[in-house]
């Protein structure tokens, strides 16, 4: 049995309806990431779905030196503050070393550990004993059965508020591909899963110097992951994916959200 955990006001897991992450990929500026978190407010609310918003004060994983990163951890924070603040929606966001774990877990509701970092013992260990939601996303690397021992991890600092995140697996050079079996298996740990269908559709490091994506296919892989039962899906979302500074070429533009997000719940209902 999938547990039920609630994030704010929001409840995902159990046999509670489609949570929806969605966000920036990181944060452009103050003005940008508050426009885009009432957008997505105010489209979540029309639909009847329950958002947590997310959005990374630091891409500290970016292919080339010269990418943009965000505004860091202190001004990135303040931003999120702010958001949770005025419009009463739980914040998400990553963290990249154990540092990080305190300030973030003062202001974030879920705590992310990066795909790349899912298997680091130590900052593992530090954001399970906030006691704060964490969000894991599964390595490209890893195999879906490999999840049970992040979550042993995080189990052992007495914290069961974990989350697991499907975001496709490394397929030859600068490509993933979705296993759907991933899905199932890594619900069988008992924690709730959540598909990133954005991230999943990246090409990494496809672009040369920065990572290409191939939005078009996001729409068929979340409707695919929902009707495998899955318990929220993670979006990273724009006004303009074409001008946005980091992962432009897999992010949804916000004008065409609404209309995926109403599938989704319609397929959610039948399956839930």
């Amino acid at each position: 049995m999938v547990r039920e955990i609630s994030i704010g006001g929001v409840k995902i897991g159990g046999t509670k309806p489609l949570a929806i992450i969605a966000g920036p990929c990181v944060m452009e500026n103050e003005a940008s990431t508050m426009r885009c978190a009432e957008r997505l407010m105010t489209i979540c609310n029309g639909v009847g779905m329950p958002l947590i918003f997310k959005a990374s004060y630091d891409k500290a994983n970016r292919t080339s030196v010269h990418a943009y990163r965000g505004p860091g951890m202190k001004d990135g924070l303040r931003i999120l503050a702010r958001v949770k603040e005025s419009l009463g929606v739980p914040v998400l966001s990553d963290i990249h070393s154990i540092e990080q774990v305190e300030p973030a877990a003062d202001v974030l509701d879920v705590i992310q550990i990066p795909a790349f970092l899912c298997r680091q013992t130590d900052l593992l260990v530090a954001a399970a004993k906030t006691g704060k939601v964490i969000n894991v996303k599964k390595g490209q690397f890893l195999a879906p059965w490999d999840m049970k021992n992040v979550v042993g991890k995080l189990l052992s600092c007495e914290n069961e508020n974990i989350i697991l995140t499907e975001r496709g697996a490394s397929f030859g050079y600068n490509n993933l591909v979705v296993d759907l079996r991933s899905l199932p298996i890594m619900r069988s740990t008992g924690c709730p899963v959540v598909f990133d269908a954005t991230h999943s559709v990246q090409l990494p490091g496809g672009a040369g110097g920065s990572s290409g994506g191939q939005r078009e296919f996001v729409e068929y892989l979340a409707r695919g992951a929902v009707a495998a039962g899955v318990d929220g899906v993670f979006l990273e979302v724009h006004e303009d994916p074409e001008q946005a500074l980091c992962d432009g070429p897999n992010s949804v533009r916000l004008d065409d959200l609404p209309v995926l997000l109403k599938k989704l719940k319609a397929i959610d209902a039948i399956v839930k």
